[in-house]
């Protein structure tokens, strides 16, 4: 692979081919039943994805926003704990190894001892397609990453790693499994990322993840700017960023879509053993630009939700304002003075 490319360059191109001499027809097929069986009600006891047709389908039209989602995260949790680095990484129900990819395009290190990669999961097809991309990928830490099968249950035990990812698994399992694998992680791990679609349910399951990580001694990187409780009330609203995702003539065939990108929505929490330093503020909806003004929707350190007014008087200020996305920090580190975002009673 070119070596110039990005990560993300290199997982386009590697699932691009992955669709050669798949017929569309099957791979739509396969795509749509996927779907249906990922987005019913009650979770799964057996993998979801059967055999390496089914896998090249849905890696093809999933895995790039899985891989957005989470390296979305995975750059918050940077951001937070900037002079950390993890040495190895447990991706747990990891599949064709989304995760791994994205923590490649935040830490890659192109170094001569690659971090310690390790991919768990129970579906066989989706493992050995995984090591497939991996192995051709030209990435030293993809090439160097360990792909197991085991399932994801309450007697689950978990090898000590730096980073633990669970990325879109909470779902299929029961909620027995699901706090014994937060559990787990949380015992296992210095940091633990946990990625759920942005629903209203996506959302309810990383704030349990996020409770249960807490309670073992964690601290939230990211996206809260604190520990305390989500100030958000029960079902009034919920918790959930956007990440913008190339769409391939596949994405664009099932969903029968003309524009070149999808945005994927996800919840998510970051959190460390250690003390990190957490954005003050995190902007929670996608910024209003007005005539001379933002708005700004933001969940704060002082345990706050509240919207900011940034203006053209804010000056530096005001420009970074325009510039700032849905789930970026607030203030920018490089904007100025916090206190001018007036985001601090």
């Amino acid at each position: 692979m070119n070596a110039t490319l990005s990560t993300a360059e290199t997982l386009r191109a590697q699932l691009g081919r992955l669709l050669d001499g798949l017929p569309p027809k099957q791979a739509t097929q396969a795509v749509d039943r996927l779907i249906a069986n990922y987005r019913g009600t009650t979770p799964t006891d057996a993998p979801v994805l059967r055999d390496r047709s089914d896998v090249a389908a849905y890696a093809a039209y999933r895995m790039p926003a899985t891989f957005e989602a989470v390296r979305s995260a995975l750059d918050a949790l940077a951001d937070a704990a900037p002079g950390w680095t993890p040495g190895s990484h447990l991706d747990v129900g990891g599949g064709t190894g989304a995760a791994v990819w994205a923590a490649d395009a935040v830490w890659g290190d192109g170094t001569d001892a690659p971090r310690a990669t390790t991919v768990l999961d129970w579906a066989e097809p989706a493992l050995a397609l995984g090591r497939e991309l991996a192995q051709s990928s030209g990435l030293p830490a993809l090439r160097a990453a360990e792909w197991r099968g085991g399932r994801i249950e309450e007697a689950l035990k978990l090898a000590g790693s730096d980073l633990v990812t669970v990325s879109y698994v909470l779902k299929e399992l029961t909620a027995p499994d699901r706090t014994a694998l937060v559990v787990e992680a949380a015992r296992a791990a210095q940091a633990v990322v946990i990625v759920e679609p942005g629903t209203p349910d996506g959302y309810l399951r990383v704030i349990e993840a996020r409770d249960l990580l807490i309670g073992a001694g964690f601290h939230i990187a990211a996206p809260c700017p604190h520990d305390r409780p989500c100030p958000i009330t029960p079902g009034t609203d919920w918790c959930h960023f956007s990440a913008r995702v190339s769409r391939s003539s596949l994405h664009r065939q099932v969903k029968g879509g003309s524009l070149p990108y999808e945005d994927e929505k996800f919840s998510y929490v970051a959190a460390v053993r250690f003390t990190p330093d957490p954005a003050p503020a995190r902007v929670t909806r996608r910024p209003q630009i007005r005539k001379g003004q933002v708005l700004l929707e933001l969940c704060t350190a002082d345990d706050a939700l509240r919207r900011e007014t940034v203006t053209k008087r804010h000056g530096a200020l005001y420009r970074a304002a325009r510039d700032t996305d849905w789930g970026d920090p607030w203030p920018p580190p490089a904007s100025g003075d916090a206190d001018d975002a007036g985001i601090y009673p």
